[in-house]
């Protein structure tokens, strides 16, 4: 819950692209785009979200926390959100602060920036690629249409983006499985861990070869799926541990 004052300002300043988005279903009814909201005032909303979460995790959590989600905002506001209009390597550039937060959560905890916390980074940004991936081919004639230049709008026949999803999917079984290496988990999340990342894999290389909305529509849900898993059953491992 202490990375929610983090997430709500990245989420109000992100919309300040309201040309943009309004061009797309996905996002058309935000408050921005659906004209509930000046966008002077979403600024200054978002603004004050942020200062007041940066406050409350020093004070509240430890100074490292605060560091990282300020990092978090910061990258994606200035980095991540500028550049999905230029470029396809957007989506790997906005994987960063949306792998942070368990970093920020890490920190938190153990008042620490240790190996541990970036396992947990590395696994959310790399599960992040085929998840975004599946968005993007889903609502590629939107994001076209809005002229934001995902891999599935470039590259219309998709051939790149089933790749990249299968090669991601396919880095996700191993990275997921350095929890067990650093002693962070045991060998019920281990069966576990394959398990899920074989399913993973199973609906990426299915979109890969196939490259149909259903296809997508499977591994955007699995992607779903996928993390709350993972960390379900790193939980109830570490439990078992003590």
């Amino acid at each position: 819950m202490r990375n929610l004052p983090m997430f709500l300002p990245r989420l109000m300043l992100n919309q300040r692209m309201p040309n943009r988005q309004i061009q797309n279903r996905r996002t058309r009814l935000r408050p921005l785009p659906d004209k509930r909201l000046r966008p002077a005032e979403g600024a200054r909303f978002g603004l004050a979200l942020a200062a007041i979460g940066l406050v409350e995790l020093t004070a509240g959590a430890n100074f490292r926390a605060a560091v990282v989600a300020a990092a978090t905002l910061v990258s994606y506001v200035l980095a991540y959100t500028p550049l999905k209009r230029r470029t396809s390597l957007a989506t790997i550039v906005g994987a960063v602060p949306g792998a942070l937060p368990p970093v920020i959560g890490w920190a938190a905890a153990t008042n620490t920036l240790s190996l541990h916390g970036w396992i947990l980074f590395a696994i959310v940004f790399v599960w992040q690629m085929p998840h975004f991936l599946a968005i993007g081919w889903m609502f590629r004639d939107d994001y076209a249409n809005a002229g934001i230049p995902l891999l599935p709008v470039i590259e219309p026949d998709g051939r790149s983006t089933g790749r990249q999803a299968l090669i991601y999917a396919a880095a996700l079984v191993p990275v997921s499985l350095a929890p067990v290496m650093l002693g962070m988990a045991g060998p019920w999340y281990l069966a576990g861990a394959l398990v899920l990342g074989g399913l993973m894999l199973t609906v990426a290389a299915r979109f890969a070869d196939q490259r149909t909305m259903p296809a997508a529509r499977a591994m955007f849900f699995g992607s779903i799926l996928y993390l709350p898993l993972l960390w379900v059953l790193l939980i109830l491992d570490r439990a078992r541990a003590f």
